[in-house]
């Protein structure tokens, strides 16, 4: 019998990732963010999941704009770091779970999504940014990896019902999993931040504050927005939140929160991390 075991929310910013590579962690600019994912460290050690399906968005690795996909799941059996010199170098390749992954596409298309499907799939800083957050310093992830990217760059962009909605029919799809696996999931991406134009770092700690406060307990206070009112909200980059809200819909209804942090700013935007434990099983 598997289990989802619970989830892990984090930022995906690439100068996360470059600053592990040098190594500067422990510096005052970025050491509170860091210092958030020691209880998330310990929870891993314990639970020892086998899986991690991760929601995140592409950054013009696989998709741009004339070809963006709302929805789509990696069922590769490996996944490789090609981001451009983004962050941190990709020298760990990620082992897939194929026969899970399609069993998740097949679940959600039979709930009414229609996902692109991805034999063949590269991952950037989306994935392999958390990826270092959660297992430092390992010669090969422990876990493997089933990728669900979300569309956040090219209008129109799914709403965050929509997210939450999908990240629902994932997390029974799992349920259904006729599998033995730990299954962590992770949603990655925001906080508030804008990269570019006249508002080029933005950052709204309320909006964040209300985010990190209703994940846990009340999702839908934050699918209740329309996409273009947390583009306004939390910046043009800060509508990764939608990835959060997909990866919460997975964990089910009843989870614990174990850990949470907030610290601004890092790169010009918010970063956080947020730990829920779930309740459910996920019965074979």
């Amino acid at each position: 019998m598997s289990e989802i075991v619970g989830g892990i929310f984090t930022s995906h910013v690439p100068a996360i990732g470059q600053a592990i590579a040098r190594g500067i962690q422990n510096e005052p600019y970025w050491k509170p963010f860091f210092e958030g994912f020691a209880p998330i460290h310990d929870w891993l050690s314990r639970t020892k999941p086998d899986v991690a399906v991760v929601f995140y968005n592409d950054h013009g690795l696989n998709f741009f704009l004339d070809k963006m996909p709302t929805f789509a799941i990696g069922a590769a059996a490996e996944y490789r770091h090609e981001d451009e010199g983004w962050g941190i170098s990709g020298y760990k390749p990620y082992p897939g779970a194929p026969e899970l992954s399609w069993h998740i596409i097949e679940q959600v298309v039979a709930a009414g999504f229609d996902p692109v499907t991805c034999q063949k799939m590269v991952v950037d800083h989306g994935v392999t940014v958390p990826f270092e957050l959660c297992w430092p310093g390992t010669d090969a992830w422990p876990v493997k990896l089933v990728p669900i990217c979300i569309n956040t760059v090219q209008h129109p962009l799914p709403s965050p019902a929509r997210c939450l909605a999908l990240g629902r029919a994932v997390g029974d799809a799992l349920r259904r999993w006729r599998g033995s696996e730990r299954i962590v999931v992770l949603g990655t991406g925001g906080m508030s931040h804008q990269l570019d134009g006249t508002r080029a770092g933005f950052i709204n700690v309320e909006f964040d504050r209300f985010c990190l406060d209703s994940l846990a307990a009340n999702p839908e206070a934050l699918a209740a927005h329309d996409t273009l009112d947390i583009v306004e909200l939390a910046g043009s980059q800060g509508v990764e939140i939608i990835n959060w809200l997909a990866a919460r819909g997975a964990l089910g209804d009843a989870v614990t929160e174990l850990a949470s942090n907030y610290h601004v700013p890092i790169s010009n935007t918010a970063g956080a991390s947020l730990l829920l434990e779930a309740k459910a099983t996920v019965h074979a």
